[in-house]
């Protein structure tokens, strides 16, 4: 672990300081970077923003992998401040850490290196919550293997914010259409923990619902959803997977969005979310007392009009961030 975090990762592109004796302006001077002296201490933060910049194994031609950064420029549009949850996220202490290094030409090699910087987050700071930013969705059977790697004894439940299943068949090898099934095939998260929210339209097979069904997936449509209120569905989901599992790993695809709102969603359809549909339901997710994880994937700047989805997916982490943060002050608060 001498090598964790750096060289094993990427240095983040920027580096943010807050100055001192001023208060928070706005989320680029909440997130720190670690200095260069090398003196490291994880014990100060409650959240780490970890960057996977993959998408070669991604179905649709995507440029995901410019996701992270995209991201991070856009912090300096957002305060700390959630003035609908009254939620003010300056006392958490929050990090990016940067990159993991990713092959050119080696899609395996890049995925080892995903699933080992998970685990090395989880051997050097388990306090802390990771944020991991993709990259298309392939990266998060990964990062839940890098998981399972680090706590072996902990059942795991996904949460996922989704147009697709995801269970498209490993034959023709890895891509961000298999993550949910390579996870079930393994036997790193059973069929019966993962909650699939948000599917709709004419965007998934008929085989695959059957493999859904036949895994025990649960899954809810938009129209489900929607006659039964976004809350409502959510807290279902996670008050069903907290009864079964140890951690509760909440993964966003950005193309669960309608494509009205998420023009930078490679493969965002008509007939998705509306914005506000999935901030409230991260934030829900956030709140929950086995969340203990999350990414954002699927996003890709150079298909993005007026920053709209880049700045949702900011949106994104920070009501997850607000979530946690109100869980947590709330248990601090009671003990």
């Amino acid at each position: 672990m001498s090598t964790y975090p750096y060289p094993m990762l990427e240095r983040p592109f920027v580096e943010f300081r807050k100055a001192e004796g001023k208060p928070f302006r706005n989320v680029s001077e909440w997130i720190q970077t670690l200095p260069p002296s090398g003196e490291y201490r994880f014990e100060n933060y409650d959240a780490v923003i970890l960057g996977i910049p993959l998408s070669r194994s991604s179905i649709s031609a995507s440029a995901a992998s410019e996701a992270p950064n995209a991201l991070r420029s856009a912090w300096k549009y957002f305060s700390t401040y959630h003035i609908e949850a009254d939620v003010e996220l300056n006392g958490m202490g929050i990090l990016d850490i940067g990159d993991v290094k990713q092959s050119i030409t080696d899609i395996a090699a890049s995925y080892k290196a995903i699933r080992e910087v998970m685990y090395a987050m989880r051997m050097n700071h388990p306090h802390t919550l990771p944020i991991c930013l993709g990259g298309d969705h392939s990266v998060t059977a990964r990062l839940v293997q890098g998981w399972k790697k680090a706590h072996p004894e902990q059942t795991i439940g996904l949460l996922q914010f989704d147009t697709h299943f995801d269970l498209r068949s490993l034959d023709e090898g890895p891509t961000n259409g298999t993550p949910m099934r390579l996870l079930i095939e393994e036997g790193i998260v059973k069929g019966e923990h993962i909650h699939t929210l948000g599917v709709h339209g004419f965007f998934n097979s008929q085989a695959l619902k059957h493999y859904a069904d036949q895994s025990g997936v649960t899954y809810k449509t938009m129209t489900q959803m929607r006659k039964y209120g976004i809350s409502r569905t959510v807290k279902e989901s996670l008050d069903a997977l907290s009864e079964d599992v140890d951690i509760i790993y909440v993964t966003v695809d950005m193309d669960v969005l309608d494509v009205a709102f998420a023009p930078g969603a490679p493969a965002a359809t008509p007939g998705g979310m509306r914005t506000d549909e999935l901030f409230e339901a991260v934030f829900l997710a956030g709140q929950a007392s086995k969340a203990a994880s999350m990414d954002i994937v699927c996003l890709d700047p150079r298909l993005d009009v007026r920053e709209a989805t880049i700045k949702a997916g900011v949106h994104v982490m920070l009501c997850f961030l607000s979530g946690y943060w109100d869980r947590k002050q709330k248990e601090m608060s009671i003990d």
